[in-house]
């Protein structure tokens, strides 16, 4: 079995966020949390009633705990390193947290955190990997974690390249995806701290769908309009000699059935792609949109499938050549590279941020920015979207050469009043920083933004 640095590119990015569990929120809010009641929001993990917000990074994960105006100043950083956190930090390599899913894996009342490391040694095997399931409670996430138990551990098979939560099966308990190398394994709820799962299953395309399939991301949401969540494997397939881009189908239920196998990129890997479900043309089915960061020499597409009854039923592109949309297609930029989805307008459409980090801005290379894309009956189209860099009126700071603004974005409610604000991270020297843009009727504006001490990659 070949490893992924076999294929992969010598230029590596920042990996985007790839979970979304959106369809396991509530629409209202408990006057208080208590136990054996699940927790209304799948990253509320000390059951305030806020949601919080989880970030990884190499070895280690930290959370910011909400508040009425979004993320507050208490924070909390976990590594391996720490107590009641099994295995061991393996320095600037260690890939522990570099996958995150969120929900409350053993309904107590307060979300937990699945916390994925693909560089782990388990059992005497390098890089076998391992996902584990970090607490919450009253005060929090806790020094209290379980390992997910995994019977048959390989040598580089990277247990946890990609992990994502959602009600596979529609029993009420959260269930999690887990990818390897090779293939998805599915464990249903209700977990426990003492290592206890549902049902653990296996599942790879036919051989008669494509001969080779390495799965790269994992993205779980509402699709068909059954009440259960359902799943798109993203990965990598192999024609003509070529290592191709497809997103795989599969349909929640009693038993996860194979649907569509979609090749959106014939030419080029992509071994982080970023993806998000939602219904962008309110027709009661779920669209994924999924980036294509190579197509056009890397300056990025994003394609939507539209949703149906097996998966995908149909597909287009997005591109900066699309008419509407800011700027203009160039090499290298990698529009796409970071995408969320959320309503920033309550018009009832979900609206898509779309990060375009290498985007050249007046003189300054790679400054970055980011485009927001209006839904609306006919899906995702450039008319209406808006563009936003350091440079644009009232946002903070300036356009920095090499600043990658954009290189994470996220559309989310941070303070309840029913509009998805954008918050857009850059790697300049406050890495660890995010502009937060507030949203109205109009969309997303600038009067009020401001810097966060976060950034912008945690889960969906």
């Amino acid at each position: 079995m070949p490893t992924r640095s076999t294929f992969l590119e010598v230029r590596t990015v920042a990996a985007t966020a790839c979970a979304a569990f959106a369809a396991s929120l509530a629409l209202t809010l408990p006057s208080t949390a208590t136990a054996a009641t699940p927790a209304t929001y799948a990253d509320d993990f000390n059951g305030d009633g806020y949601r919080d917000y989880v970030t990884g990074d190499n070895g280690s994960f930290t959370v910011a705990y909400g508040a009425a105006d979004g993320p507050g100043a208490t924070t909390s950083t976990f590594t391996q390193n720490g107590p009641g956190i099994p295995g061991a930090s393996g320095g600037s390599t260690d890939a522990f947290g570099e996958s995150l899913a969120t929900a409350d894996f053993n309904s107590d009342g307060f979300a937990d955190v699945a916390v994925a490391d693909k560089t782990e040694k388990a059992a005497g095997k390098a890089e076998a990997g391992a996902v584990t399931i970090v607490w919450g409670s009253k005060s929090g996430l806790a020094s209290s974690a379980t390992r997910l138990p995994l019977t048959s551990p390989h040598a580089h098979y990277e247990f946890g390249w990609s992990i994502a939560a959602g009600d596979f099966n529609g029993d009420g308990k959260p269930d999690l995806a887990v990818a390897d190398i090779d293939k998805v394994y599915v464990y249903r709820g209700g977990f426990s701290k003492a290592g206890r799962t549902g049902k653990v299953t296996q599942h790879s395309p036919s051989r008669t769908v494509t001969r080779v399939f390495e799965p790269t991301g994992l993205i779980a949401g509402k699709v068909t309009k059954d009440r259960t969540t359902d799943l798109y494997v993203l990965g990598q397939g192999e024609k003509n000699g070529h290592m191709t881009q497809a997103a795989w189908f599969l349909k929640g239920g009693s038993a996860l059935k194979s649907g569509t196998f979609t090749t959106y990129d014939k030419t080029s890997p992509d071994w982080k792609p970023g993806g998000v479900i939602a219904d962008f043309d309110k027709n009661g089915y779920g669209d994924l949109a999924v980036s294509d960061i190579p197509y056009n020499n890397h300056a990025g597409s994003v394609v939507v499938l539209r949703g149906g009854p097996k998966g995908a039923a149909s597909s287009y592109r997005l591109t900066q050549s699309t008419t509407g949309v800011a700027t203009a297609a160039a090499k290298d930029e990698q529009f796409g590279h970071s995408v969320s989805a959320g309503d920033s307008n309550r018009d009832g459409y979900p609206d898509l941020a779309v990060g375009v980090p290498y985007e050249k801005v007046g003189s300054a290379k790679e400054a970055g920015g980011v485009h927001v894309l209006r839904g609306g009956r006919k899906g995702l189209t450039g008319a209406g979207s808006q563009w936003f860099t350091r440079a644009t009126a009232g946002v903070p700071g300036n356009a920095v050469q090499y600043a990658s603004f954009g290189i994470h974005v996220r559309l989310r409610d941070v303070n309840r009043d029913g509009y998805s604000d954008l918050l857009v991270s850059d790697q300049y020297e406050n890495y660890d920083t995010s502009v937060l843009l507030p949203a109205g009727a109009q969309g997303v504006v600038t009067s009020g933004s401001r810097e966060l001490s976060i950034w912008a990659d945690f889960p969906q």
